[in-house]
């Protein structure tokens, strides 16, 4: 039954939530088509409707900081979710171990400033298209903002498309992005475009000229906007490489970020293999911290799997050793408790920091461990070394 309330709360936050943006921006293209159509039906349709007027108005001008907002929001999303359904690592750069399931995170944040730029770009763009008068506007202005919305939306489809790797149903929240930001393109380019009106008395003044007459013609239809934009895509993109080289970044940094990444579609590294972590054991999961910390001292066995090990985790298993040797019925009744409360506490500790704080809490315990087995045992070292080796204390005896 919890697992299923879970599985609601995730489906309500990461689907419906989101899911209900998406119903609003399709509503108010659709409401935008409308307002704009030459279709009799149509246009008695939405002079009926007052209350969608009203909305599509207010839309208009307070619509781009909601959609602003729901950008940021959408990616600050997408970040969680890759953490907690898709198991990724925040600052896991593709060099680093990891385990078990874990997978590293999806950009590389030493090209980060690329990506900061392109969605800057792309908001600045909605803005800009959102606020301007179309017929007060320099026509390039209004050209170079759609194309920053066009580099931001094939930017957006191509981080969607790097990071949808073994697709289920959840992952359907990974396309409220790009949809949303299709559907918010979509609508400020066409308002743009049947906003704008040519001033025909102005044509006489290039009367005569056959190569005027023809770009005056072009500006004429209300698709030339975004044609313009399309070629303008290119001059954007350089100009965007060489804001890069001013940051010291390369030229491609943009697409490196996803590049010099592994475990995803576009990546290109390869990382060193995951080693299995038994995540039910709290010393065991507190072994992968930071190493400066945790020290770890070397691999050993756990359940047929390699493990990393450290001091700590040495002495809490050899105290357990003891105990199941000398009070086997008390030993019960501590795995049974732990297995109860410990089990789901471990299987929270994702990150390396949360790793340290569990190893920190537990270091008391630690040295309460280490004293109980010097009292009790005649080669407590031996006993402690023994562990996760798959050897005797007779056999570490008789090596040394």
């Amino acid at each position: 039954m919890g697992q299923i309330v879970a599985w609601l709360i995730v489906l309500i936050v990461f689907l419906g939530i989101p899911g209900l943006t998406v119903v609003l921006e399709m509503m108010m293209l659709f409401l935008t088509l409308i307002k704009y159509s030459k279709n009799e039906y149509c246009i008695k349709w939405y002079a009926d409707h007052k209350k969608m007027q009203k909305l599509l108005d207010r839309y208009s001008k307070i619509g781009v900081f909601f959609e602003s907002i729901l950008v940021l929001i959408a990616i600050l999303v997408e970040s969680v979710y890759l953490e907690f359904a898709k198991n990724s690592v925040t600052n896991a750069g593709w060099e680093e171990q990891l385990y078990n399931n874990q997978i590293h995170q999806p950009l590389n944040g030493e090209y980060g400033i690329g990506v900061v730029i392109i969605v800057g770009l792309f908001i600045i763009s909605m803005i800009v298209l959102s606020f301007c008068n179309t017929n007060k506007t320099a026509p390039l202005i209004m050209a170079i903002a759609i194309s920053g919305l066009y580099i931001g939306v094939v930017y957006c489809i191509i981080w969607t498309w790097h990071i949808l790797i073994g697709f289920e149903l959840i992952d359907m929240v990974l396309l409220i992005l790009p949809i949303n930001l299709i559907l918010i393109s979509m609508r400020l380019i066409y308002t743009k475009c049947m906003e704008y009106v040519v001033e025909d008395n102005r044509a006489s003044k290039i009367d005569g000229n056959r190569f005027l007459s023809i770009l005056m013609n072009f500006r004429k239809k209300s698709f030339y906007l975004p044609l313009l934009a399309l070629v303008l895509v290119i001059p954007m993109l350089g100009i965007i490489s060489v804001i890069l080289i001013l940051f010291g970044q390369a030229p491609d940094a943009a697409i490196k970020a996803f590049t010099e990444t592994s475990d995803f579609n576009l990546s290109k590294r390869i990382s060193p293999p995951n080693l299995e972590m038994d995540e039910h054991y709290l010393c065991t999961v507190a072994a992968s911290g930071d190493e400066w910390l945790v020290k770890p001292l070397r691999s050993g066995i756990r359940h047929g799997h390699e493990v990393v090990v450290n001091r700590q985790l040495l002495a809490a298993n050899a105290f357990e050793d003891i105990i199941s040797e000398k009070m086997p019925h008390f030993h019960k009744a501590i795995r049974k408790f732990y297995d109860t409360y410990g089990f789901p506490v471990a299987r929270l500790i994702k990150r390396k920091s949360t790793a340290d704080i569990v190893y920190l809490i537990m270091k008391p315990l630690e040295w309460l461990f280490v004293l109980i087995i010097y009292l009790v045992d005649v080669h407590p070292e031996d006993r402690i070394a023994m562990q996760y080796t798959g050897k005797t204390i007779n056999e570490i005896v008789h090596k040394k």
